[in-house]
């Protein structure tokens, strides 16, 4: 188990901005990843997706890993942000969007 959480903290510590969501970032196979993917979209910053269907071993290590029980996942330089909800939030309320550049990502249309 411990290759999977190898490849896991690999992943969220060598990308600024990961999401480990159910399909891609072009065919999101749940509504809740759509929803992450569109808001990431909308404040224009690079990401990279995980697709956590093509590995059960990813799925479930991922849940481990955060101590989260629901995917998507949102990581920003290595810290986990939270789940749809909380990204939605954040993202309503500007804060996902200052919490982006505090960590110098550059987001679209930011001053």
């Amino acid at each position: 188990m411990s290759g999977i959480h190898d490849f896991i903290e690999n992943e969220v510590k060598s990308n600024d901005v990961v999401l480990f969501m159910k399909g891609t970032p072009e065919f999101p196979q749940c509504g809740f990843s759509g929803q992450v993917v569109q808001i990431l979209d909308y404040v224009g910053v690079d990401y990279k997706g995980i697709n956590v269907l093509a590995d059960a071993d990813i799925r479930q290590g991922i849940k481990d890993y955060s101590n989260w029980p629901t995917i998507p996942q949102l990581y920003v330089k290595g810290e986990f942000v939270g789940g749809c909800d909380i990204v939605r939030e954040m993202f309503q309320s500007g804060e996902l969007q200052s919490h982006l550049q505090g960590q110098g990502i550059a987001v679209k249309g930011a001053a």
